[in-house]
């Protein structure tokens, strides 16, 4: 008789190379998982003074089909990411791209004015940038130095 040493760890390792070929034999056989998969592209949001600036990730994504709204303080973006039949998907050696419908929403502060949306895309970047309101942005106020007191309009100075 032999003692081994056990370690749950060891089995964890099993099981999971068991899922992991699962899953790649099911999506090489299912033409959903490749062509009709979760597509989320992601977003980087950056806000200054001036303006809220959202990047988005759509490379393969023909301006076409790219779809921008904007209503009631909520930014949506919706857009489709086609995959090209002109090869055969059994040539195919691993298909890792995400392809299909995605929908983005976000939902804006008050300050933002809709008015003033601008979009740009380059490179299989998407640019949003959206002007904050004049309200909203942020003023200067001078402090006087001193004991200058304020002047009252209206106000008698004499005695």
């Amino acid at each position: 008789m032999r003692i081994t040493r056990w370690t749950p760890y060891n089995d964890f390792q099993t099981l999971q190379s068991s899922l992991n070929r699962v899953f790649q034999d099911f999506n090489r056989g299912g033409d959903e998982l490749t062509t009709g998969g979760t597509f989320v592209p992601p977003v980087d949001i950056y806000e200054n003074e001036q303006d809220i600036s959202l990047k988005m990730e759509v490379p393969g994504v023909s301006q076409d089909d790219l779809k921008i709204n904007l209503e009631n303080n909520t930014l949506s973006i919706s857009g489709e990411r086609k995959f090209e039949k002109n090869e055969k998907e059994e040539n195919f050696h691993r298909i890792e791209r995400r392809y299909g419908s995605f929908t983005r929403s976000f939902t804006l502060p008050n300050t933002v004015d809709s008015e003033k949306v601008n979009a740009t895309y380059e490179n299989g970047i998407l640019s949003i940038h959206l002007a904050k309101k004049a309200e909203a942005k942020p003023k200067q106020i001078k402090v006087n130095v001193g004991s200058a007191k304020p002047e009252i309009k209206g106000a008698s100075t004499a005695a």
